[in-house]
């Protein structure tokens, strides 16, 4: 007869680990990890960051702010008005990249007057203030086949289409469409409106 010893007992019994669980939390830990090495080659191979440069995109998009940028939207379907775009000046490849809002798409008659932003002879009805240099856009220009009119939303603080040194943006040296922005003071993303 085996005898029962009492009080006590210093021997803790040995679990068995389960293998099912290990099995899952690899599992798990195998997915996530290819989740972020995916996310990561799709950013890389379609994607683009940059910084913004400036106030002229302000109250949206401030200095110093990362913009992660879309650059493969553009195989698939043309830029439209309103969109904000990162784009090279003159297509030097030397240079930072611009962020500016797209007002003005292949066809379209542009030009400013008295302050106000006119398309094909209408006043917009866009929030900007009143212009208060109307540069090469004083006179009608008429964006051919592949040029965009391109203009920072902080108009009066702003180098874009309106300067002769930028002009009319062709569509080859549009880089993307601006997708992500971090937050002004933490790394929190949001959409780029």
């Amino acid at each position: 007869m085996a005898r029962r010893q009492k009080g006590l007992n210093f021997y803790k019994k040995r679990r068995k680990i389960n293998t099912e669980v290990v099995q899952e939390i690899w599992n798990w830990v195998f997915c996530i990890a290819v989740s972020i090495l995916l996310a990561g080659v799709c950013v890389f191979a379609f994607g683009l960051k940059t910084s913004i440069i400036g106030v002229s995109m302000e109250p949206n998009l401030y200095n110093g702010q990362e913009v992660f940028i879309n650059r493969f939207i553009y195989q698939i379907k043309s830029p439209k008005s309103g969109d904000v775009v990162a784009f090279l000046p003159n297509g030097n490849q030397h240079t930072h990249s611009y962020v500016k809002r797209v007002v003005g798409v292949p066809g379209e008659h542009i030009q400013i007057r008295e302050g106000k932003l006119y398309i094909n002879g209408i006043e917009t009805d866009e929030n900007y203030d009143k212009i208060a240099d109307a540069g090469i856009a004083q006179h009608e220009i008429t964006l051919g086949v592949d040029e965009y009119f391109l203009l920072g939303d902080n108009v009066n603080s702003s180098e874009d289409s309106r300067s002769g040194s930028i002009g009319s943006v062709k569509r080859e040296n549009i880089l993307g469409k601006a997708w992500f922005k971090t937050a002004a003071k933490n790394s929190a993303l949001g959409f780029v409106e």
